[in-house]
């Protein structure tokens, strides 16, 4: 690279190199399904449930990463989905929701992983801290759309709060300076690292594809 050449931005990175495992995860049957309108709404309360275990992970030490170096830039209370998701499942399932939650294997190796990132490799935490806040602040509101449509849910309310970001003002401005600090990020990091937080932002969508996987064969469209 000659001394006038940028180096491309490390949110376009990690944006390209997953983007065969992102279009897997989200091309899958069972959100083919759900957000076709094919699928009841119990398959709906399912995904929310087995998110929970994901958003309970991923949250976990999130206020202990935040001085972080790498990671800590990005760790903000306003994306935060564990307490809205809970709202929802009280909603779908009602109070008793947590007693019949039981995750599946594809959500407690996604949880697992999650964890062992929070303790071990902030640079890995990073890749899941991307894949999954940005893509609820995209695709996630199309999610919403098609649940307020086909099950009835209040619009932004009950049922779909895990899709609102009540304190995000502007979703678009807030999704660019996302994008910036990634980008910061990458800049800190020397090759070898960049290139392993590239992998693991692969494995995020594999693993949410993989979960996606398990949901589909609880509810396979019937016939």
């Amino acid at each position: 690279m000659s001394s006038s050449e940028q180096p491309v931005p490390f949110s376009t990175v990690l944006r390209t190199a997953s983007s065969e495992e992102h279009a897997a995860a989200e091309t899958s049957s069972f959100m083919a399904h759900l957000l076709g309108g094919r699928l009841g709404v119990e398959a709906y309360a399912e995904l929310s449930g087995q998110l929970w275990f994901v958003y309970r992970a991923l949250e976990g030490r999130a206020a202990a990463l935040a001085g972080d170096p790498v990671v800590g830039p990005l760790i903000d209370p306003a994306l935060m989905r564990t307490a809205a998701l809970e709202r929802d499942l009280a909603h779908l399932l009602g109070p008793g929701w947590r007693a019949g939650l039981t995750p599946l294997p594809a959500t407690a190796a996604y949880a697992a992983r999650l964890e062992e990132l929070a303790e071990q490799w902030p640079g890995g935490y990073l890749a899941h801290h991307y894949t999954r806040y940005l893509g609820d602040l995209s695709g996630g509101q199309i999610i919403r759309g098609a649940a307020e449509r086909t099950w009835g849910f209040e619009r932004r309310g009950a049922g779909v709060e895990f899709y609102v970001f009540a304190e995000v003002a502007n979703p678009a401005a807030y999704k660019r300076e996302y994008r910036e600090k990634l980008d910061a990020a990458g800049l800190a990091m020397d090759e070898v690292e960049r290139r392993r937080v590239v992998e693991e932002c692969k494995r995020a969508f594999t693993l949410n594809g993989a979960l996606f996987a398990d949901l589909g064969s609880r509810y396979p469209l019937s016939a």
